[in-house]
């Protein structure tokens, strides 16, 4: 029994140090992550709010462009909303013009023939006025110069004592809805005359 105890005294002590001891040491030794300093995080903070607004500020934008095309839109269909029911009438007037054209009131001697024509008269004015407020304005380019946006030039007229490009004759008038043509005058235009003969060297006698 003496022999054991004495044996037990005798082993060395291992000095072998836990297995976490030299982890615990190492993570000790390294040096700290650094947090970053409040400028850090306030000029982060600014780059985000200046992002941040400046999306807010292009939605705004484009809500208002989309609000502006919008209302454009809806003007714009109300203001030419009458424009096939115009052209429709259209013929309507030519026809009380034609008519009107067709016998001079000098020439009518019969009281009820009179009384007809002016009739006529009477509905062509009341056909016009009411295209007025409704922004439809004839064309009647007699004289004027030729204006391709609003005339189609059926003829042109030689001699005709007019500047070249002139308007000397009106086959049908044109209207227009506001700024938009409705429909352009048929017209005839002034031709440039033959260029003037130059005069022939006289001869040396």
């Amino acid at each position: 029994m003496s022999d054991l105890k004495k044996e037990a005294e005798a082993a060395p002590v291992s000095e072998t140090p836990p297995a976490n001891g030299g982890a615990e040491a190492g993570a000790a030794e390294a040096p700290a992550a650094e947090a970053p300093s409040a400028e850090e995080r306030l000029a982060a903070l600014e780059a985000e709010l200046a992002d941040v607004k400046d999306r807010l500020l292009r939605a705004l934008a484009e809500t208002e462009n989309v609000r502006r095309r919008a209302q454009r839109e809806r003007e714009e269909a109300l203001k030419y909303a009458v424009a096939g029911f115009a052209k429709d009438l259209l013929s309507t007037a030519d026809n009380l013009r034609r008519a009107l054209d067709s016998v001079p009131a000098s020439e009518i001697a019969d009281e009820r023939a009179k009384s007809l024509l002016q009739g006529v008269a009477a509905t062509e004015r009341e056909l016009l006025a009411v295209f007025e407020r409704y922004g439809i304005r004839r064309i009647d380019p007699k004289g004027e110069r030729f204006d391709h946006n609003y005339h189609q030039a059926i003829f042109e007229v030689e001699n005709s004592q007019e500047p070249a490009g002139t308007v000397v004759e009106v086959l049908q008038p044109g209207y227009v809805l506001h700024d938009r043509l409705l429909r352009p005058a048929m017209v005839g235009v002034a031709k440039e005359g033959p260029k003037p003969t130059p005069p022939e060297p006289a001869n040396e006698g």
